[in-house]
């Protein structure tokens, strides 16, 4: 599975699974990211996942380079790691104050704003990794019918909760961050909570992940709870 592995630096590994950005491929990164998760190996400090690529930091003081990689080709896969994947709905609120460039959107696609709205709700997405900023999942793929380049000139401040969709994948700006996404809406629910340690994030590589679209009342209702 895993096509090459190498040093990144003196206490990191990185493992290549090749090129394509697929489910399949990115299937097999978070399988080999859950298995060495639960096997909790000597040395291991950190698993940083993403959509081919798996790096693993470590403790010199405790391991080594050769005996970690030694370790992770013998590694027997855990098949119950898939049982691991949560199925997640969101809300999301495409009013136009939220839906920062449905405009642009419609101009660039050719399609009106409830096509739009409609192709990106019906559609379950793969968490592919989480990132960039903390917690901010990045989700594909989005239907060739509304994929779109990034925006010519990125925003300085993307509001918390924003929905943007590029190319072929989607995300959710967990905090107020600089982006270029198309911003199609926005979701009242946090993505990302420091204060919930064991688990502060509620969308996790390998989730599966759909949205239903909500009205400005009921997304203002979610914060009046």
């Amino acid at each position: 599975m895993i096509k090459n592995i190498v040093n990144l630096g003196d206490a990191a590994i990185y493992c290549d699974f090749g090129e394509e950005v697929t489910k399949d491929v990115n299937s097999k990164v978070i399988k080999y990211f859950r298995t060495l998760k639960n096997k909790n190996l000597k040395g291991v400090t950190n698993l940083a996942p993403s959509y081919n690529k798996l790096i693993i930091t470590f403790d010199l003081n405790e391991t080594t380079f050769i005996e970690l990689k030694n370790n992770i080709l013998n590694l027997k896969l855990d098949d119950e790691t898939k049982n691991e994947s949560s199925k997640i709905s969101i809300p999301i609120c495409c009013d136009k104050e939220y839906s920062l460039d449905i405009d642009r959107l419609e101009e660039k696609l050719n399609k009106s704003k409830s096509d739009i709205i409609k192709i990106f709700i019906n559609k379950t997405y793969f968490c592919y990794m989480t990132g960039f900023v903390a917690g901010m999942p990045f989700l594909g793929d989005i239907d060739n019918k509304i994929q779109l380049n990034r925006l010519e000139t990125p925003r300085v401040k993307v509001p918390k909760g924003s929905v943007g969709i590029t190319e072929q994948f989607c995300n959710v700006y967990t905090f107020e961050s600089p982006g270029g996404w198309n911003i199609i809406g926005n979701t009242p629910i946090s993505i990302f909570n420091s204060t919930h340690k064991k688990k502060p994030t509620l969308i996790n590589p390998g989730d599966e992940i759909t949205f239903y679209e909500i009205s400005k009342k009921d997304y203002i209702k979610f914060y009046e709870k």
